[in-house]
């Protein structure tokens, strides 16, 4: 049975109490890799970019090799699948079965675009698309009775669109796609469509006509599968891990995507099909602290945050989490510091978070600051400095600028440096702040304490 009694100062002094082996930034960051989680709600071009991160980080370039070969040897990239082939075999020969897929993808290019040369002259032609109007059936019919168009080569855009983006030809599949919407009268294959136009716009970082088509998957899953629960889910949870790319790469997007993962229907489908998304979620809250002028909305989203992380504990938890854990939930600062060193490196090790670890950690310290600070009448300001890492003077200055809405009273003489936050009735969510310099404080950074007078 496991010896419950208390630590001896003794042990506590002399140091023989064991401690758990401190873990490396690598191990951190291993141990909390959601890449096996993302991967099922990925298309398979998709997952590439997330391998190709992986080539930068302390992984074997085997295994990667490996991996990006079984991933892409079913598509039509024929050429750089063989390259892959060779490099794992290291030889310089191609095999024979390569050489005949290539050959066979070629023949297929070119009846694709024979066959769709005509409607895709008339969709390019001004004065045919602008007889054109919101009603498919008519416009189908219309231009197959002036111009002789098929449903079976309206289809042939589809097949086409599907083919160039197998062979990672990603552009022109974009606008194969559109333009089969604009015609096409089957809602499976336009839906299908849509979700392929998506990715293609994703992976060619034409972040605003992703965010366009971001909003028409949303649309049709609310409106299309309306009566299929199920379906909507499944739909839900692949529209969130998709639009992670514009999430983290297009500044524009993130309140709006902010907006829409913390909407009811969105919300619920990460509570119940991907807590994982909580980490995002979370750094996307925690480093709009320093870009939204929308206070209210910043903290409603704070809120709905801190909200979905308490009751989702038990379901999934990183260190990200765990910090919004540790800070609103427990108020306990000295693990919050603990888990931002730990979120610092998830982050680093993340596809989607990587450009943002800095301006995460910055806007948590200033969390950690800002909270310490509401629930103690009177600090002093060296328990402060710790979670900035900073200079003494650099630190009150970021204090006097953060409190300068606020009327501050005439400091009266007292030992030591201090800050005193008290609530300020006239301000319901204010606090008066002074700052008073006096004899043998020191200037540099100390450990984060608790100790300070309340």
């Amino acid at each position: 049975m496991t010896d419950n009694k208390p630590l001896s100062a003794e042990a506590l002094t002399n140091g023989t109490v064991s401690r758990p082996p401190t873990k490396t930034a690598a191990e951190i960051a291993a141990e909390h890799d959601l890449l096996p989680k993302l991967i099922p709600h990925l298309d398979r071009h998709l997952i590439f970019p997330l391998l190709e991160f992986l080539s930068g980080e302390e992984v074997d370039d085997s295994e990667i090799l490996k991996a990006k070969y079984e991933l892409l040897k079913q598509t039509n990239m024929t050429d750089y699948v063989a390259a892959l082939w060779q490099k794992m075999n290291d030889s310089d020969e191609v095999p024979e079965e390569f050489r005949k897929k290539r050959e066979e993808v070629l023949q297929r290019l070119s009846l694709f675009q024979e066959e769709t040369t005509k409607i895709d002259e008339l969709l390019g032609d001004e004065s045919v698309t602008s007889n054109l109007r919101s009603d498919k059936v008519a416009n189908l019919k219309f231009l197959e009775q002036t111009h002789g168009v098929t449903t079976e080569m309206v289809d042939m855009l589809y097949d086409f669109g599907r083919f160039q983006y197998s062979c990672g030809d990603y552009g022109n599949a974009a606008h194969l796609l559109d333009q089969f919407r604009i015609l096409s009268t089957d809602n499976d294959k336009a839906s299908s469509a849509t979700w392929g136009k998506l990715a293609s716009d994703i992976l060619t970082t034409n972040w605003e006509v992703v965010m366009e088509e971001v909003n028409k998957v949303k649309e049709s899953i609310d409106t299309k599968l309306f009566n299929n629960p199920l379906a909507q889910l499944k739909h839900r949870t692949w529209l969130i891990h998709w639009a992670l790319f514009p999430f983290f790469n297009y500044e524009t997007a993130r309140d709006l995507l902010s907006d829409l993962f913390f909407s009811p229907a969105f919300i619920n489908t990460i509570q119940t099909d991907c807590p994982w998304i909580l980490r995002y979620l979370a750094a996307a809250v925690i480093t709009n602290r320093s870009r939204t002028r929308n206070t209210g909305q910043y903290q409603r989203q704070l809120k709905d945050l801190v909200r979905v992380v308490r009751q989702e504990g038990y379901e999934y938890n990183d260190p990200v989490t765990e910090f919004v854990k540790a800070l609103f939930i427990d108020f306990d600062f000295e693990e919050a510091q603990k888990k931002l060193g730990e979120a610092e490196e998830v982050l680093k090790g993340d596809f989607f978070l990587s450009a943002t670890a800095d301006a995460f950690v910055e806007a948590a310290r200033h969390l950690i600051s800002e909270s310490y600070c509401k629930i103690h009448q009177r600090i002093d300001i060296k328990y402060a400095l710790f979670p900035f890492g900073s200079h003494l003077y650099s630190m009150m200055h970021w204090l006097i600028v953060s409190q300068r809405p606020l009327r501050a009273p005439r400091p009266q003489p007292r030992r030591g440096r201090e800050v005193d936050c008290k609530p300020d009735q006239r301000y319901a969510h204010g606090r008066q702040t002074r700052l008073s310099r006096g004899n043998g404080a020191d200037e540099s950074p100390c450990e984060f304490g608790l100790s300070a007078g309340h």
